[in-house]
């Protein structure tokens, strides 16, 4: 690529390994899409009669869903960046009368496709907490390099087997997916550090301290992003109010209101939203005491940004790979949004000679509670 941008593809059945040279050169675009659940890729070719990719690969099983496996790595300056690693789930063709117009497009997923394939609905976890049943299901996809990162529940969550024996319905991923719903967590799978390594992340939504590389707008020849703007949703936050019976009599309602500001996320706007809507919550009365807690935990780790942004940028300028789930600073939008901001999603489009980003920023209120924004 232009510049000193480097694109690395490794595919194959379940070891991937450097893409042929003629499937490089056959190779016209690709694209990685990076959010805060789950992540995807789609790479595109441009194939004709009595190119290899149709006449032996393709028929030959190269880019059968599932069993083949695809790394994607961009190296900036000098520094490689894992973007994707992940499996095939779809492959279209696409014939074209005029000469050099046929594509190929494979897409896929990360692994976390991977554990939704079988359903196991006779699992059952005697006597065993959240995390040691997250393990136990993520322990058995170490042959793929992923390596499960787990944090503990805030509220205790054993259970006498004798009384309750938890089971799960449905794909590893959708059982994972509704633990930590129901703690308020997050859970997704990162690829990298290294090729072939990945880590799957269950546990509170923590917002990585250290920013990237600022974003600049609208300062001369300090500018390094194409496009930014951002937008303030008055209704996105709300306050829920839970309703639950005194402990002694147990007929006494109390309720107890939960304001729409995360506990482990702290603020990145010094004038925060105001709450707009008031909600009350169905169905408290049937919780046991940890389930009625782990609610209250959720809506308080799981609080909605009412400040977005979207902007676009070119990986030449910028220096380096923007990465999502982590924070960048911005400067040049004024002082109301100027600041910090999480970044939710990123979508890297690449070409021959060309690398650019489209990302999606969040925080929670105007004005940076920063003095300056580093680096």
């Amino acid at each position: 690529m232009a510049g000193s941008i480097q694109l690395s593809l490794l595919i194959g059945p379940g070891v991937p390994v450097p893409a042929l040279a003629d499937v490089i050169n056959a190779l016209d675009s690709v694209q990685v899409t990076s959010s805060s659940d789950s992540s995807g890729f789609q790479l595109s070719f441009k194939i004709g009669k009595k190119s290899l990719l149709e006449t032996t690969l393709l028929p030959a099983g190269y880019f059968d869903p599932i069993v083949t496996r695809v790394i994607i790595i961009a190296t900036v300056n000098g520094l490689p960046n894992v973007l994707m690693d992940g499996v095939v789930t779809r492959q279209e063709i696409s014939p074209s009368n005029d000469v050099g117009k046929s594509t190929l497009t494979i897409t896929g997923e990360d692994l976390s496709r991977m554990m939704d394939l079988v359903e196991m609905p006779f699992m059952r976890f005697p006597a065993m907490p959240v995390v040691a049943r997250v393990y136990a299901i993520l322990g058995k996809y170490a042959v793929l390099g992923i390596a499960p990162v787990a944090i503990p529940p805030i509220v205790p969550d054993m259970t006498n087997p004798l009384e309750e024996l938890p089971s799960q319905n449905g794909t590893d991923l959708a059982y994972v997916r509704e633990l930590a719903y129901k703690c308020g967590y997050v859970f997704y799978v990162e690829p990298g550090p290294l090729p072939g390594s990945s880590i799957a992340y269950f546990g509170p939504d923590i917002r990585i301290p250290a920013p990237q590389p600022a974003l600049n707008v609208n300062m001369d020849a300090l500018t390094n992003v194409e496009s930014l703007s951002f937008s303030l949703d008055g209704t996105a936050k709300k306050i829920v109010v839970i309703t639950i019976f005194d402990p002694i009599t147990k007929k006494v309602p109390i309720q107890i209101p939960l304001p729409n500001v995360s506990i482990l996320r702290p603020p990145l706007g010094a004038r925060p939203t105001l709450p707009s809507k008031l909600e009350f919550a169905e169905g408290m009365a049937s919780l046991t005491p940890d389930a009625a807690a782990n609610f209250a935990l959720r809506m308080l780790l799981s609080a909605n940004d009412s400040v977005t942004g979207s902007g676009s940028l070119d990986v030449l300028r910028y220096g380096r790979v923007l990465r999502s789930r982590m924070l960048v600073g911005v400067r040049g939008a004024g002082l109301a949004y100027d600041g910090l901001y999480y970044v939710n999603s990123v979508t890297h489009n690449i070409k021959h000679g060309e690398y650019k980003q489209n990302f999606n920023l969040s925080r929670d209120g105007l004005i940076s509670n920063t003095p300056a924004v580093l680096p």
